[in-house]
């Protein structure tokens, strides 16, 4: 089942769109007002709204139920704010490389112990949504991500029973100011200020309508991002994954409960070279990157200093996921670089 948000009325009013299941080639949606009015109010009733949601599912790949026509342009992420979004670090090779070309030490337990951060949750960019720049200074970034949506998830839960609490599948631009992280992590406090509004694919989907492909906490395929239409990664977010869904998720509820709704992010997808070390840019017949931060690491351990700008306005960015046959999977995160 597809799941989505469609925005709603003006500014300040909607703010949790209006739920809509979606057909399976993403063409066209069934208003779901009926069964819940959000997705939020979906999850928090889960038990009894998804058996309603599937069934809507049905009649809409039937052409039994009234439909309209699905635009990704008028879709809000999924859930357009979140009681929780907590993204974690689970391709440590990400962690690894960022390090090593500041020539930082990397501790051993970050391969045995995931990291995670809390991220701001009260109102996320639409996918389509544009991505506003106050200062060029700041270093925007990009960075292509999968995410799930959890129901109520109890404390102390280990990470094979929290598998069992995954109800959606969705991607992720988790919007970076890397200017700005140095001096936050300094004060060793986390990030707050670098890290302005996320945005999520179009489309949430339920774990046994991917085909096969999310297993084991991992969703497999190759996670498509271009960069001013140019390819820019498709790495495969199977691989080299430190931490499945089910660990992260664990991690975050060791202390405290999670309720419906909580977002838990993989952190940036990255591959190592077919050689163990560091990845390459698709032109050189890499998998390329997941974020500016990691081909700029590359390049400098290459060179001495990076060579590829961070964004700027006017900049526009793409991430996708597709199945065998070329479609996508999720929609599509397409965002713009505006100043503001």
């Amino acid at each position: 089942m597809r799941l989505a948000s469609l925005k709603v009325g003006a500014e300040g009013r909607g703010r949790d769109g209006r739920l809509v299941v979606v057909s399976r080639d993403l063409a066209w949606c069934a208003d779901a007002a009926a069964i819940a009015p959000t997705l939020q109010a979906a999850l928090d009733d889960w038990d009894h709204c998804a058996p309603l949601l599937e069934g809507l599912a049905e009649g809409l790949e039937h052409r039994a139920v009234p439909r309209l026509r699905f635009h990704e342009r008028e879709a809000a992420s999924p859930l357009p704010r979140a009681y929780q979004w907590a993204d974690g670090s689970a391709y440590v090779n990400h962690v690894a490389l960022a390090r090593r070309a500041r020539g930082a030490d990397m501790p051993q337990s970050f391969w045995t112990d995931p990291l995670l951060y809390q991220g701001g949750s009260d109102g996320f960019l639409g996918p389509r949504d544009p991505i506003p720049l106050g200062d060029p200074d700041w270093g925007l970034d990009f960075e292509g991500e999968v995410a799930v949506i959890t129901d109520d998830v109890p404390r102390g839960i280990s990470p094979e029973a929290a598998l069992g609490h995954i109800r959606l599948v969705m991607l992720a631009n988790d919007v970076s100011l890397r200017g700005l992280i140095p001096g936050e992590i300094a004060k060793s406090f986390g990030f707050f200020q670098s890290k302005p509004a996320s945005a999520f694919s179009p489309v949430a989907v339920t774990p046994d309508d991917l085909a096969g492909r999310f297993a084991g906490g991992k969703l497999s395929g190759a996670l498509e991002i271009t960069l001013n239409g140019a390819p820019f990664g498709a790495a495969r977010a199977e691989r080299d994954m430190t931490f499945d869904f089910g660990r992260l998720i664990a991690h975050a509820a060791r202390t405290r409960d999670l309720c419906a709704g909580t977002i838990i992010g993989s952190g940036t997808v990255s591959n190592l070279g077919a050689d163990g070390g560091p990845g390459a840019p698709i032109s050189e017949g890499g998998v390329g990157f997941g974020c500016l931060a990691e081909l700029r690491a590359v390049e400098t351990l290459r060179y001495g200093a990076p060579r590829t700008p961070f964004l700027a306005p006017g900049d526009q960015v793409r991430i996708e996921m597709r199945d065998d046959r070329g479609h996508a999977l999720f929609g599509a995160i397409e965002q713009t670089v505006i100043a503001g």
